[in-house]
């Protein structure tokens, strides 16, 4: 009797065990752009969905064009990134259920004080990007075909300039993220394209102050793709779709419309707009 005692307070012991282990495992992978990240959004709205759901959030944070590969992988369950091109080719050729509008916010072009472009103060993008090539005038590009990369050639090739045929003169390419380029190109002096959430986050601004904003052509919109789990059948699809329901819902939205650096709202929900 005693050992039969013993016995069943083992099993349950282990299934206790077992069921908490699987509750304490409970995590989804979601391969995300930098922005998100170095904003600090994501330690603001993760914590939130976690106490929520139980379900941990574990951020891959790189480049959009390299998230983009790795969920093509089957390296995470969401995709959260900012090239909606990109994304639309993304579920269009399987590789994900469906795209969602979550949030936007604006590029900007940053530059030193001395603004040897002549380009501070102009809302027109396309010609400041003219005037920066002709002035030939150091811009440092990310160079890695980011989100941010991505919308920068956008705009260059509007202007009419092939800037990568320059590289390595006036026009540098780092192959790095925001806060990286954002360290190299202020300290060469150069402009430099970047979207407006990280460079109201970065600590190391120094005298460097917004050159070019304002223009509709620099609009940065947001989606979030859940991994299609019949390409990769480990893609925690229910987990995942948790996730994206909530980021997308009336108390996900409210909770990124809530972050705030210095008094100032870095991203702007437009889920179903």
């Amino acid at each position: 009797m005693f050992r039969r005692h013993l016995l069943s307070l083992a099993l349950a012991a282990l299934a206790f065990g077992t069921t908490a282990a699987q509750a304490q495992d409970e995590f989804i992978v979601v391969q995300s752009t930098t922005s998100t990240q170095n904003s600090g959004l994501f330690d603001h709205i993760l914590p939130m969905f976690q106490d929520k759901t139980g379900i941990e959030v574990r951020v891959v944070a790189v480049g959009t064009g390299q998230a983009i590969r790795n969920a093509m992988n089957g390296d995470g369950d969401v995709l959260f990134v900012h090239a909606k091109p990109a994304e639309e080719k993304f579920v269009a050729e399987g590789h994900g259920v469906s795209r969602a509008d979550v949030m936007y916010n604006d590029f900007i072009i940053i530059g030193p004080p001395a603004d040897p472009a002549g380009v501070a103060g102009m809302t027109d993008v396309v010609a400041a990007l003219t005037r920066i090539a002709e002035t030939q005038a150091p811009f440092a590009s990310r160079g890695d075909d980011s989100g941010t990369n991505k919308a920068e050639l956008r705009l260059w090739k509007q202007a009419e300039i092939d800037a990568r045929a320059a590289s390595g003169g006036w026009y540098r390419e780092t192959g790095s993220g925001m806060g990286a380029t954002l360290n190299t190109g202020t300290g060469m002096g150069a402009y430099i394209m970047t979207d407006r959430a990280t460079w109201i986050a970065f600590g190391n601004k120094g005298d460097y102050r917004i050159a070019v904003e304002g223009d509709p052509k620099m609009f940065n919109q947001y989606g979030i793709i859940l991994v299609n789990p019949e390409k990769h059948a480990h893609v925690k699809a229910e987990a995942g779709q948790t996730f994206i329901d909530w980021v997308l819902s009336d108390e996900g939205q409210a909770a990124i419309a809530g972050y705030k650096v210095d008094g100032q709202q870095l991203f702007f929900p437009n889920a179903g707009g």
